[in-house]
């Protein structure tokens, strides 16, 4: 989805404070390459490590993907081995959709995020393995993580392409730190109070007495309180019961 807004960013350059390390191990396209840039500054994430990229390194094909995502090209390192690209880290997720031969903790991508949260609280170093476009992750790198990351998916069609992972394991990130309310009424008009409401809801019915919709009068009070129903649930701000009161003079004034 395009709309990104500069004005509310953290500039270009800026660091955005730890987060865990994304491991991309050999990854094919410099194009991928790229799309996974993208998709990391999309969650706050900056530090990109690049185990034996098939096209080599730097690639200008990366840098034409990641649609202004420079910082986080600019800023990763190139390995020769995961080994090697995690040698400094003390906790290590290798994202997987397969299952392996091994004795590990297996979680969620929202389980991982939060667990690298805390470990970077704790002053912990993590990172997330992914692999390659065409394999995946070998067994030699799987049995170097603490633990897998699985995604709970189709399980008759559960892959994902690189970008799309890393993208998904970042939005978990993101959203593990994020304050945002599920639910939110854009524009800067508040609620509505419950006075303000009633005092409407006064007048209205009011109106509805004059014009004789309410009618027969043994049903008056089940139509009043179905519309109160019906505004409440609109979830009314102040602004709008304002403008209802204008519609409630006009509609009396005729």
């Amino acid at each position: 989805m395009a709309g990104t807004d500069k004005t509310r960013g953290v500039p270009e350059g800026a660091d955005f404070g730890q987060g865990p390390a994304v491991i991309l191990v050999a990854p094919q396209l410099g194009e991928n390459i790229g799309a996974c840039a993208r998709a990391m500054l999309n969650c706050g994430l900056i530090e990109m490590r690049l185990v034996a990229p098939r096209d080599g390194w730097p690639n200008p094909k990366a840098t034409a993907m990641a649609s202004g995502a420079d910082v986080v090209l600019e800023r990763a390192q190139v390995f020769e081995t995961t080994a090697e690209a995690t040698a400094d880290l003390d906790y290590v997720l290798a994202t997987t959709a397969r299952p392996r031969d091994m004795v590990k903790a297996v979680l969620t991508p929202r389980a991982a995020a939060a667990e690298c949260r805390s470990r970077i609280a704790g002053g912990g170093r993590p990172g997330i393995l992914f692999g390659g476009e065409r394999s995946g992750l070998v067994n030699e790198d799987v049995v170097l993580s603490d633990a897998v990351v699985q995604v709970p998916l189709n399980p008759s069609f559960s892959s994902l392409n690189l970008a799309q992972a890393v993208l998904l394991m970042g939005y978990e990130w993101f959203q593990s730190g994020s304050d945002t309310p599920a639910v939110a009424v854009p524009g800067s008009d508040s609620p509505a109070t419950v006075e303000q409401r009633e005092f409407f809801f006064t007048r209205f019915e009011a109106a509805l007495e004059e014009s004789g919709f309410l009618f027969p009068p043994e049903l008056a009070p089940t139509i009043k309180r179905n519309l109160r129903n019906l505004f409440n649930r609109a979830g009314l701000t102040d602004q709008e019961v304002r403008t209802l009161h204008g519609v409630v003079k006009s509609l009396r004034g005729r």
